[in-house]
Order: structure tokens, then sequence, then C-alpha cells
């Protein structure tokens, strides 16, 4: 068969194509990244090869000393990076260089605006991997033999980027892969020995192999320790320190690599917020390296994403993301952790309910928990208000999931509140207690569907002209947030929505036996407005939380609140039919002149029409918008005809 026939020509997947380009004119900023992801890669490669070696020792193939080799040409302008890895068989090939197979890809795309230093970094949030030779190369060769295979079952792959690559069938003697970087004429600066060792030293020493470079001479002439190639002048020298970084003490290790072993295990290209190493040995015997990311992944909502820390086992590679060790309100946590009480040979299946995966699932959250804490007292609080921002709404799941740090979470909760009238949300429930009226007892809340909507509520007027401080949410999980996060250093969360909101407690004796007297003198209009609208509403009620608005909806103590029916509704829930409490402002003039109308056909349109307002107020649409605009058309017109 000759290489004509036995070449195949593949298109790329639509989203490689504007990736490749994306990355090409947007990340030449940062070019030398092309070099720490595919090392990244090749440790990888280097070791799955290791855990399957686990049970089936015959993959090493008499070369059990996996490495990474990085060879410069620069008559040819080629960089070529090896590795002695598992390597890829030919369908594999196909599956990971010509396609993302990224959950949530399209949204991702979406996301991107044609800014390329806003696109730069969202490419860095999503990952870019192998596509990053693109940066530097205007050719990839990448030569590749699956471990335990023979050799002429290796395959080349080739592309020049543009919107399709070729694939041929070749012979390779050795396992794992070479990808041969063509430079651009422009990119000769990579070509230079100590400009790629010290790349590889920046962003690649804490890989756990050699990442080894040829050198001129001999190891012996330069007091150096390398593999002596045979009948040439040079030899293989490592330039990475080559051991595991979170197995170093942690005093050996500086912030920077940290740092860059944050972008290693992340694939991230900014810096991380916060992180925590510890060696822990007693009962369970592990080593931890976590990490607080600075900005949100992508796919952070997308619940067919992958997300956990990277599991080893006493060294050795087991997999990535083992979520049996995190929370999901934590799922944005990446990092490493490294156990030796879990059995080599443990699956996904075995982690689930062990003892062990339960104490490490426990050390860890504890671990993640201090280092906001820690953050969250911090005096300058532009660190926390970043992590805030980025990661608030995944928090709010915690109360509801993690019963037993209920508490801790509850003082990293942060809200928008009456107190500074922004939407900001950066006041703790720690900060609102030390806030409280004297005699109060509760923390008020309100639940709506925007900031605006919570703001500007008629259910706050009472509260705002006595100076009470209510907490106003409007994120689409703090409806399921407070059915879980009942009460804070014993006092009660309440919703000012409720029915049964009871401020008398802060008001003096003459003003309660007003507020009696009004009930009195009012009632005889509640149960005209309760005949008139019938089974509508569940009651009518004198209001003492109204000031400014004529009438409002509320739930009773038990029933379902308005946002927890909306949040149903949104998810294909069926709601069941809640009859709201009708409250009514005395002292409002709308509703002195509607008590004054004497026509009881009249009478109870006007009465529908107050309750239509109050229920567009308080949820934002009616089931039947038409008919509140034609009674209150034809209410209008008998006005104007009176006038």
């Amino acid at each position: 068969m000759t290489e004509t026939v036995q070449k195949q020509k593949h298109g790329f997947q639509a989203e490689v194509k504007q990736l490749l380009q994306l990355m090409i004119h947007s990340l030449y900023s940062n070019k030398e990244i092309f070099l720490r992801e595919l090392v990244s890669n090749a440790s990888d490669a280097a070791d799955k090869l290791r855990f399957l070696a686990l049970s089936d020792s015959s993959l090493y193939d008499n070369d059990g000393e996996l490495k990474v080799r990085i060879s410069l040409d620069e008559a040819a302008k080629t960089i070529t990076i090896s590795d002695n890895g598992i390597g890829m068989t030919q369908d594999e090939v196909i599956s990971h260089l010509g396609t993302i197979a990224k959950s949530g890809t399209k949204e991702f795309f979406g996301q991107l605006s044609g800014d390329q230093s806003k696109d730069s970094q969202l490419i860095g949030q999503f990952g870019v991997g192998f596509y990053s030779a693109f940066i530097v190369a205007d050719k990839v060769t990448v030569k590749t033999r699956k471990a335990g295979a023979p050799a002429d079952s290796a395959v080349e792959w080739e592309s020049t980027g543009e919107g399709d690559y070729t694939i041929t069938p070749i012979v390779k003697a050795s396992r794992g892969t070479d990808i041969i970087l063509h430079l651009r004429d422009e990119e000769t600066e990579f070509l230079s020995q100590w400009k790629v060792e010290s790349i590889v030293t920046k962003y690649s020493d804490h890989i756990s192999i050699p990442v080894e470079m040829y050198q001129e001479g001999t190891p012996e002439r330069d007091g150096e320790e390398g593999e002596k190639i045979p009948a040439t002048e040079g030899y293989w020298k490592a330039v990475n320190k080559a051991t595991a970084l979170w197995m170093r003490d942690k005093s050996e290790v500086s912030d920077t690599e940290y740092q860059e072993f944050y972008k290693h295990i992340s694939h991230d290209w900014t810096e991380p917020l916060s992180w925590s190493h510890n060696k822990v040995e007693g009962n369970t015997n592990y080593t931890s390296l976590l990490y607080v990311p600075k900005k949100a992944p992508f796919d952070l909502w997308n619940r067919e994403a992958r997300h956990g820390l990277k599991l080893y086992v006493q060294r050795v590679f087991i997999m990535d993301d083992a979520e049996q060790f995190m929370p999901s309100y934590l799922r944005f946590i990446k990092g490493v952790l490294d156990s030796s009480d879990l059995p080599l040979n443990v699956s996904r299946e075995i982690l689930q309910d062990t003892k062990v995966t339960q104490s490490l699932r426990k050390g860890c959250t504890s671990r993640v928990l201090k280092m906001l804490e820690k953050m969250a007292k911090a005096e300058d609080q532009t660190e926390y208000q970043t992590f805030w921002t980025e990661f608030g709404q995944v928090m709010k799941e915690g109360p509801a999931e993690d019963f037993a740090n209920k508490d801790t979470i509850a003082k990293l909760l942060r809200f928008a509140s009456t107190h500074n009238e922004t939407a900001d949300q950066n006041v703790s429930l720690d900060a609102y207690v030390s806030r409280m009226k004297e005699g109060q007892d509760e923390i008020y809340f309100i639940v709506a569907d925007s900031y605006e909507a919570a703001k500007h509520s008629p259910h706050l007027e009472v509260l705002r002209k006595k100076g009470i401080e209510v907490l106003l949410l409007s994120d689409r999980v703090d409806e399921w947030l407070m059915q879980h996060l009942t009460d804070f250093e014993g006092k009660k969360l309440r919703s000012i929505a409720k029915g049964n909101l009871d401020i008398s407690k802060l008001d003096d004796e003459e003003t309660k036996k007003a507020q009696e007297e009004t009930e009195k003198q009012f009632a005889a209009v509640t149960e005209r407005f309760k005949a008139a609208l019938g089974d509508q509403v569940k009651a009518v009620k004198t209001s003492h939380r109204l000031t400014d608005s004529p009438a409002c909806i509320v739930t009773d103590e038990f029933d379902m609140s308005t946002q927890m029916m909306k949040l149903m509704e949104s998810v294909g829930q069926k709601v069941p039919d809640v009859k709201p409490i009708f409250e009514l402002n005395p002292d409002h003039a709308l509703v002195k002149h509607i008590a004054d109308v004497q026509d009881e056909t009249q009478f109870k349109q006007w009465a529908e029409v107050l309750l239509d307002q109050a229920l567009l107020a308080e949820r934002g649409s009616l089931k039947n918008p038409a008919t509140f605009v034609s009674r209150l058309n034809a209410l209008l017109l008998d006005l104007s005809k009176k006038a």
C-alpha cells in the first residue's frame, strides 16, 4: 500500500478551528506557555502509563524510566517534545487532536467577544493544551504509538492548523509520543538552549519525572549527572527538579513554584487566590495541596462537567477529577491529594463510601474552609470580595449540603442589604448582628427577582422607617439557601414577605395600642374586601408593614413562598396553588377611596385591581394581564366621566 493511499485527510471540529484562530491572534503576548502545556501533557501521559502498569508491567517493555525529552534543531527550525508515556491509537489521535471533547464547549464560545485581550483570559480558563503549539508553529507533526501495541501500529498526525489534518500509519520503534513543532520564522528564539531551559525551570520544575535536554560534552567533564549518548559528544541532562512538589517540605517551595504548579494542574493562566499545603499523619496519612482559583471556570454551572482533585496513592497517579474528596459547593477547588491509606487499584466506585474517603473528604473540606475564613477575616477585603464575586452563589449551596459545617459556611456568606444601599454583596451575618436594634432578636431578609425589586419592595417600608436593616437577596439560589439557613447564632432568619412578621416588640406601648385600635376600626373594611375577593385570597388583614403602598400580598408561615414557586416552575416542577394573604394600608388615600365606594360591583372591581397590583409588585407577572387591563380601563373611564 502506498503512502498516498494510506494517508487520510480529516477536518477539524468547528470549535477547534475557532480556538486555533483565537490562540494564534490573541495569545501572542504569552507565547512561551506552549512549552508548559506540552510538557504537562507529556507528564500526564507518563502518569497514566505508570497507573496502568500497576496491573500490567509488560506495558513498560523493558523501559520503566519515564521521562520527557526536548530536542532543538536549528537547521530544521524544529522543537521536539518526546515522552515514553502511554501513547495513542489512531482513534485516540482523532479524538484528542481533532476534537474539543469538553462539556459546555458551545457555551464557552458563545462568551467570546472578539476582544483579543478579554478572549485570551477566557481561553486561559478553558484550557488550550496541545493546541497551544500553534502559537509558535506553522506546522505540527505528532508521531505516537500506544504502549503495548506493535511498532507498525503507530500513526503520524500532521496539520498547519488551518482547518484540516492528515493521519498516516508509520512504524515507531518506541512507545509514547513525539510532538515536532515547525517554528515560524519569527519564533526562532525558542531554538535557544538557554531560553528553553529557563522556560522549563520557570513552568515545569515541579513535574515529577525528568524533563531532559541534550547537552554537548560528557557528564564527567561537566560535573553533571546524565545519560551518555553512545557515539556522540553529548548527553541527556534533567533540567527540572523532577520531584513531586507536594511531597517537598513547605519551607523549600517558593510562592512562584506553588503558583506555577497550580497552572499545571488546572490549566488556568491566572494565579490562584490562595493555597494550603498540608501533610497529615495519624489515623489517616495523606498530603494535600489545595488551591482557591481567582476566576471561576467557564463550566462551573455545567452539571456534566467533571470537578475534583487529582488523586495519587503513594505518589502514583490514580485519577483526575476525584470528586469524592470535596463537597459539591466547593467544586471549584483545584489541587492534589496523595494518600498512603488507599489501595493502588482503587476505582471511583470503591471510593464512594469508604471510611478513608470520608476522613479525607472531611479533612480537605476543613482545610478549604479555614483558607476562606482567613481570607474573610483579613483587614483588606479585596481578595475575599474577588472570591465572593466569582464563587458566592456556589457557596450558598453549602448550608443545604454540609450540615456539619453549616455555622462555618454561614459566617462566610455575603449579602446586599439596606445598610449600604448598593447591589454589592459585602454584608456578613456577623456584621448584620452587630448592628441589630435593641430588642431585635431576628435577622430580616427578603428574596426577590432582582436587587432593584428587593430594594423597592413594599414589604420594606415600615422596616426602613424604623431603621431596621434587611438583607436583600436576589440570586436564584437564595430561596433554596434560606430554606436551610434558618438561624444564625441563636437568631432566627425571618422573611419579611411572610404573613407572620411581627416587629411590635420594637414598638412602645402607645404605638401597639394605636395599631390594635386601627385594626378594630378597619375590621369592617377588611371583611368587605374578603367577601369581594372570595377564594382568590386566604385572608385580608390590616397591614402594619406598609407606609407608602396601598396594599401587598404575603404568604402564610408554612406556605410556599413566591420565589420558591418560581424556582420550581423554572425547572418544570408542578407548583401547588398557594392563596396569598392580602394586606391593606388603612392610611393610604386609595384604600380610603375604595372603602367609600357604595356600589358593590364597582367595589369588587376596585378590590380586584388593588389585588392585581399587589400580585404584580410581588410576582412580576399576572396569570391574566388582559383582564387586569380591561378592569382598570373601565374604572378609569368611570372616573373620567365623574370628573
